[in-house]
Parts: C-alpha cells; sequence; structure tokens
C-alpha cells in the first residue's frame, strides 16, 4: 500500500508538470520534492521509507537516463536503508514491505502468466498480485503473529481498488486546507473509499475461520514457507528447477498440499461438527489457552461458571465451542485489564450474571452496560459475597468492601474458591501481587486441590500463601513466549515446593480437571499427561 500511494504522488506530479510543458529534470526534481513532502506528511513509518526511497532511486535512475530493472532498484534501496539505520531490519513493518515489494516484482508476472491458462488476463492479473504478497509475506508473518490469515487475498482484492482514490482525494484535502470549504468537501468524499477499506478490514477480521491459530517461530515460518512455494509452484505451471526436478517439484507440491488440506479439513471438523469427541466429559476446571491472559471455566450440574475472557475473540470462541459451551450462568471480571475482558464482548447476550471488580473508567462501564442491555445481572464483587453454581458453592474473598487501599485494578482482582457438586476446592488469584496476597492469607482456611496462579506466575508474588493452601495443582495461564518471562522460575519452585503439579497453557493448551472419587483427573491437549491423576488427599 506504501508503495501504491508514492507510486500515485510521483505520477500525478510526472503528468501534471508534462501536461503544464515541464522537461524530464523539472519533473523529477518535483517528484521528489512532493515525495517528500508526502513522506513528512504520513509520518517515516519503515514501508514509507522502503516505498519513498525506491522511488527516489528509480526517478534519480530515469534523470541519469539509465532506468534500472526493479529487482536492482529495490536491492539498492533496502541495502543503503539498511547501512544507514540497521534496527529497521528488526522491524516487522520494514521486512513484510520489501517482501511484498520483491514478489510484485518478481513472482506476479509468472503467477499471472500461470493462472491465465484458465481465467481471462487481466483478472489473473488482479488475483496474481494479491497472492504473490501473500505468498511472501506469509513465512515473515509467521515468525512472530499467533495468526495466518485465510482469507486476506480476497480482502485485498476487495480493498485495493479503491486505496489509489482514498489517496488522491485525501491529499487533495490537505492541499486544499488553506480555503476549508473545499478542504471539507474533498475530506468528505474521501470517508466513502475509507469506510469501503475499513469495513472490509473489520468483516473480513471478523469471518468465522477466517485465521488460523499457529504457534510463531522458526519452525512456524518453515513450514508457511514450504506451503507457499508449493503454492507458487503449482500457480505458475513452472518451477525453478530444469527436466526432472521441476516435475518432481511439483508433484511434491501437489503431495505437500494434499497433506496441508486434509490436515486443515480435520481440524475444522474436530474444532466444528466433531467438537465434542476433542475433550473427555467428567471435567468440571477448564484452563482455556486463550494466549497471555485468563479465561477460565468451573462446571457443575450443567451450570457454567466463565472466570474472565481473555484478550481475543477467536482462541475464547474456539474452547467455548471445544467443550459445549453456549451459555455463561455467571460470568466473573476479576479487573478490566485487556488480558481479562478484551473478549467480553464475544458472549454479549449469553449471561445470566455478571459479577465484576471495581470499575474506574468509561470504557469499562461501557462493557457492563453492553452485558447488561444482553440480559446480564451486573453484581459488583466484595468479599464476604457468596452463591451456588449447580451443586457447587463459590464465595467472593477478595477484595474488600469499601476499602481505598488498593486501587482498581491486578490488586483489587476478584478472588473466588469454589467447592462441592463435583467441583474440587479451588481458589482464583486473579492477578493479585504479593502484598494483597499476605493480607488474604488470613481469610483462607484448609488446603485447595487446585489454585488459579496469580498474574500468570509473575515473580510478584507471596510464597507463603502457596505454602498455607499446599494446592495439589497449580494452573498457570500464560501465553507463548510471552514478553514479560510470565511464568517465573522462582513462582514456579514456589508452588512445586508446596507440593503442586504444574500446570501450564503456554505448553499444554487447554487444560481440564475433573474428580474421580477422591483423586484428581487432568487433561491436557498438548501433553503427554492426558489422563494423569493424583491424590487429593485432604484437600477435599
Amino acid at each position: 500500500m506504501s508503495g501504491a500511494n508514492c507510486a500515485i504522488v510521483v505520477g500525478a506530479v510526472f503528468w501534471l508538470v508534462g501536461l503544464c510543458g515541464g522537461g524530464r529534470t523539472l519533473r523529477i526534481v518535483l517528484a521528489l520534492t512532493s515525495l517528500a513532502a508526502f513522506v513528512v506528511l504520513v509520518t517515516p513509518e519503515p514501508s514509507v521509507i522502503r516505498a519513498s526511497v525506491m522511488a527516489a532511486l528509480a526517478m534519480l535512475t530515469l534523470l541519469c537516463g539509465r532506468p534500472g530493472a526493479g529487482v536492482g532498484v529495490l536491492c539498492l534501496a533496502v541495502t543503503g536503508i539498511l547501512i544507514s539505520d540497521p534496527w529497521l531490519a528488526t522491524t516487522p513493518g520494514f521486512a513484510l514491505s520489501a517482501a511484498a515489494t520483491a514478489a510484485l516484482i518478481v513472482l506476479a508476472p509468472p503467477l499471472a502468466r500461470g493462472m491465465s491458462r484458465w481465467m481471462p488476463g487481466p483478472l489473473a492479473l488482479a488475483i496474481g498480485i494479491p497472492v504473490s504478497a501473500q505468498l511472501a509475506c506469509g513465512p515473515i508473518i509467521a515468525l512472530f503473529a499467533e495468526q495466518q490469515s485465510i482469507i486476506g487475498i480476497p480482502a485485498n482484492m476487495l480493498a485495493d481498488p479503491v486505496a489509489p482514490i482514498a489517496t488522491v482525494v485525501g491529499l487533495l484535502a490537505c492541499l486544499a486546507a488553506p480555503f476549508p470549504p473545499l478542504a471539507d468537501l474533498f475530506a468528505a468524499s474521501a470517508w466513502l473509499p475509507a469506510a469501503w477499506i475499513s469495513t472490509t478490514a473489520t468483516v473480513s477480521a471478523s469471518v468465522p475461520g477466517g485465521t488460523m491459530i499457529v504457534v510463531p517461530g522458526i519452525v512456524a515460518a518453515v513450514v508457511v514457507a514450504g506451503l507457499s512455494l508449493a503454492i507458487g509452484i503449482l500457480l505458475a505451471g513452472t518451477t525453478p528447477f530444469p527436466g526432472s526436478a521441476g516435475r518432481w517439484a511439483q508433484i511434491s507440491s501437489v503431495g505437500l498440499l494434499v497433506v496441508a488440506g486434509g490436515l486443515l479439513g480435520a481440524r475444522m471438523l474436530l474444532t466444528g461438527p466433531l467438537v465434542g469427541t476433542t475433550v473427555p466429559e467428567a471435567w468440571s476446571i477448564a484452563a482455556c489457552d486463550v494466549g497471555q491472559g485468563d479465561a477460565l471455566v468451573v462446571r457443575s450440574a450443567g451450570q457454567i461458571a466463565l472466570i474472565d475472557t481473555g484478550m481475543e475473540p477467536e482462541p475464547l470462541n474456539t474452547c467455548l465451542s471445544a467443550l459445549g459451551i453456549d451459555r455463561i450462568d455467571l460470568l466473573v471480571l476479576t479487573h478490566f485489564d485487556a488480558d481479562h475482558v478484551g473478549a467480553a464482548d464475544t458472549v454479549v447476550g449469553q449471561v445470566g450474571t455478571v459479577l465484576h471488580g471495581p470499575v474506574e473508567a468509561g470504557d469499562e462501564q461501557g462493557l457492563l452496560d453492553r452485558l447488561q442491555e444482553g440480559g446480564a445481572r451486573l453484581v459488583s464483587a466484595s468479599a464476604g459475597m457468596h452463591g451456588n453454581l449447580g451443586g457447587a458453592r463459590w464465595q467472593v474473598l477478595w477484595p474488600r468492601k469499601n476499602s481505598a487501599a488498593f486501587p482498581a485494578g491486578n490488586d483489587a482482582s476478584v478472588v473466588l474458591e469454589f467447592d462441592g457438586g463435583g467441583v474440587p476446592r479451588s481458589l482464583f488469584l486473579g492477578d493479585l501481587s504479593a502484598v494483597p496476597q499476605r493480607m488474604l492469607v488470613g481469610e483462607l482456611h484448609g488446603t485447595y486441590a487446585v489454585v488459579k496462579v496469580a498474574h500468570h506466575g509473575s515473580a510478584d508474588q507471596d510464597p507463603g500463601l502457596y505454602a498455607q493452601v499446599r494446592p495439589s495443582i497449580a494452573v498457570f495461564s500464560v501465553g507463548v513466549d510471552n514478553d514479560y518471562g510470565h511464568p517465573r522460575a522462582e513462582t514456579i519452585a514456589a508452588t512445586e515446593t508446596a507440593g503442586a503439579l504444574t500446570l501450564r497453557t503456554d505448553l499444554q493448551g487447554r487444560i481440564l480437571i475433573g474428580m474421580d472419587g477422591d483423586a484428581l483427573t487432568v487433561w491436557t491437549e498438548r501433553s503427554d499427561d492426558s489422563g494423569e491423576t493424583a491424590d487429593v488427599g485432604d484437600a477435599e
């Protein structure tokens, strides 16, 4: 997109100066000046820098009378930028911009030629451009992102035609700023193409199954690169390998895509019509794998409590769907950090009662209002509150009512315990830090079979709390390779010293805990510990 915008600006200036009779030198000088002004206007993001430097080099080659090939200009632009600012090499935006541009130069033409065998040439070119960019950028995205878009290509095809219109009209609005009525007219006109792009992005992002969850890293990048190469070979109808090697490459590409399609189809079945077959029935506590956040489920006699929602809707929906949950009797919002309530809008209209922590900001009250409009009853939680969930009994242990000791947030998290009705005695600590944990110790009596460790296992813990409650299982709800270093080794050591079995959503995915007599049964999504049992002892 940045390259297209720079090309539009440069092309427009070339055309206008040429229309006025300007020569090649004047056109290039004015185009460079306009390009510099455009970069200042839109701010020099990595992709904008790459596009503008490449455009500037292309114009300088024209000025010297030696127009160069696109690949050479791109290589020169990337090398020059990285020499001047090596840190750009670490930014995903710059890498994606350079890869997409290279793909448009190198991959788009053969892909368009290959697809023109079974469709009109203009249509093949229109599809080849976003396909080539997607194939080149996919492996880079897999290095750092937990999602891969499946519908990115059609979304780009819908948005691309109006992008030049939005750029031109928006630029005209800026140039007309000295004449407010004219500027307002251009700005109002730019709303339509901009709204089209925004709506396309929003709708595409919310399409069920439009993205695939992956574990970011080298392995994911290699897998995506292999699939991209296979798709490129089949669409282009040619390979970079001569003779029999080329034929084997095509056969291997077909085989790889067949295997990938089979695995994708199996996944869609297991998270769709066959979702109920992927988890055992006898569970009462579930820790959903929602990345760096909390979303835990308690079930008793068919009634459901959801403790926090995580940040993103898709992981929460996947977990609830796998567990066969379409109605939540009790939604507990321990506090209003995004990693605990970010996906709460997903369950609006499905909640009976909302038990929430202290409200501080307007957007927090707005979320509660939406839940209430969806039919939920709102209850502000404080220590001493209690109720029933099916055959289980729950009680709020923290925060203390009308206490000014801790502001809204982590240290005012709602802390609950559940017991009975087939639910092992369990303690959910929200994001409480060490100081309120020490104050809470006096309210805790006896031991707990399951403890959801506070604040994703951060270092800010009171080991004395865990030593006192002696959990059989310590659950860490945490994201893969998160930036916080959670869970910390010293926190794991504290819970294991207290006698707990460590379970982590980043390593083991979804975690289900049930009871079999006086023993706990543990099922994990990505572990060899499936079916492991642990003696509860006096935790009951």
